[in-house]
């Protein structure tokens, strides 16, 4: 399958939803899918529906990072058991997803972000990871083609690599033999409201009565949350990404420093981003959010680029509908995938700088590039919980950037947060309420 995955890209599952289910679950990015599968794991009847293409937004368009390296404390319980799924569910495909054990490693160019790392390390030490700090001489042998001096690293040897254009699709293989039914090209239009709870969902193709719904739409969550009174202060970013044609193996695993990230794939070549860069299109949602964003914007005041106004159709656009009758045609219907255009001026940037960085490989040739729409948090972490002013409703969003890695934990979480099992975790930090009952914005030490 090429990547990533497109409006343009076959569909896998057609058909009309069914009149009636336990639970739907909107949205089908690997929270989705992997809340889909525990679902029916634990016996629910379960339809994921999906206004485009399995994994055509973000999930198939992120880095391919599980890693547990530099996560939020609160997050990383889950990143660990995350680790141990993806491996565990790598064995129930024919797919080869990519999975590898190839450690995550950030590079640090001085002395302060070495030390920054060294403050994150008790956290996993607490959780028996084995992160370890590197010495300026043991990175320069993790990583002997470099160019750059580092004054040390950050190296997680369990941390792995997958290839997501392959492996969500593969994880919702896993979701429909296990029962669990997906519909695509089907855009859940609101919600079916009787007596103040979830009595189903309203579709494009008509009513599913259920009484559970997880909303799991990425960066359209807010936007579909809103229609129905729940504030939910999301934002989205956009990312640009190359691929690079199969170049000389220089590192298996990842890596990333404050310019630029990389990591081997299957196919030989490189997977390239921008470290700590991304891109904001200001529009209706970004004013009414900011309030609460002004931590992260004083934590990484120049780690964003604010653009004016976002295209057309954009969840945050100026002219998106915020409000849209059950029998009207909804935003979700016009755009059926999120494909933003990569920055080009980064795409150079990032051929520069990883040529730079490995002036052995030669000139770098971008053979693809694309971009994506992260959906983020005030505090960089996420929305997983139950909506106690409308029972019947659960929400799992705003993963920031983390959600490919950790995917299989949360679903597993939120599965059992549905279901009334076990969630086995402390969720107390990503309860909904934080936002409005008077907690302080609190960026956690991730790095």
């Amino acid at each position: 399958m090429s990547f990533p995955i497109s409006n343009t890209s076959p569909v896998t599952y057609p058909g009309a939803p069914p009149p009636e289910t336990d639970v739907v679950v909107i949205g089908g990015g690997v929270i989705g899918v992997c809340t889909a599968l525990y679902l029916a794991r634990a016996g629910r009847r379960v339809v994921l529906l999906e206004k485009g293409r399995i994994a055509g937004e973000q999930s198939s368009r992120n880095w391919g990072w599980i890693r547990q390296t530099g996560r939020d404390p609160d997050e990383l319980p889950i990143m660990v058991e995350a680790n141990h799924l993806w491996r565990a569910l790598a064995d129930e495909t024919n797919v080869d997803i990519g999975l590898r054990q190839s450690g995550v490693t950030y590079l640090a160019r001085t002395e302060a972000e070495l030390a920054g790392y060294a403050g994150w390390l008790p956290h996993a030490q607490a959780l028996n990871i084995d992160s370890c700090l590197l010495s300026r001489r043991e990175t320069a042998h993790l990583i002997p083609a470099m160019s750059q001096s580092y004054a040390g690293a950050l190296h997680t040897p369990s941390d792995m690599r997958a290839e997501p254009w392959v492996a969500v699709p593969a994880l919702a293989g896993i979701a429909t033999r296990a029962g669990a039914q997906i519909v695509e090209n089907c855009a859940a239009r609101t919600l079916d409201i009787q007596d103040g709870r979830v009595a189903g969902v309203v579709t494009e193709a008509g009513r599913i009565a259920a009484g559970e719904v997880v909303v799991a739409g990425g960066a359209w969550s807010a936007l579909f949350l809103r229609r129905h009174g729940v504030a939910l202060p999301q934002l989205s970013v956009r990312a640009t990404v190359a691929a690079t044609a199969p170049m000389p193996k220089v590192h298996l695993g990842a890596a990333a420093d404050s310019r630029i990230a990389f990591r081997r794939r299957q196919d030989g070549g490189y997977t390239l981003a921008a470290g700590g860069f991304h891109e904001l299109f200001v529009g209706p949602d970004a004013f009414r959010a900011f309030p609460k964003f002004i931590a992260q914007l004083r934590a990484d005041p120049f780690g964003t680029r604010f653009l004016p106004a976002a295209p057309a159709g954009y969840p945050d656009a100026w002219g998106t509908p915020r409000h849209w009758a059950a029998d009207q045609e909804s935003p979700f219907e016009r755009m059926r995938v999120l494909d933003p255009t990569p920055n080009r001026g980064k795409l150079k940037a990032l051929a520069r700088d990883f040529g730079a960085l490995f002036p052995g490989l030669g000139p770098v040739q971008i053979a693809s590039a694309w971009a994506g729409m992260i959906d983020t948090m005030p505090d960089t972490v996420p929305v997983v919980d139950r909506v106690t002013a409308l029972p019947g409703l659960s929400i799992g969003t705003g993963m920031s950037g983390h959600g490919f890695g950790i995917g299989p934990g949360m679903g597993r979480v939120l599965a059992a947060l549905v279901t009334g099992g076990d969630v086995g975790h402390d969720l107390t930090r990503f309860r909904l309420s934080r936002f409005s009952d008077g907690t302080a914005v609190h960026i956690g030490p991730s790095l």
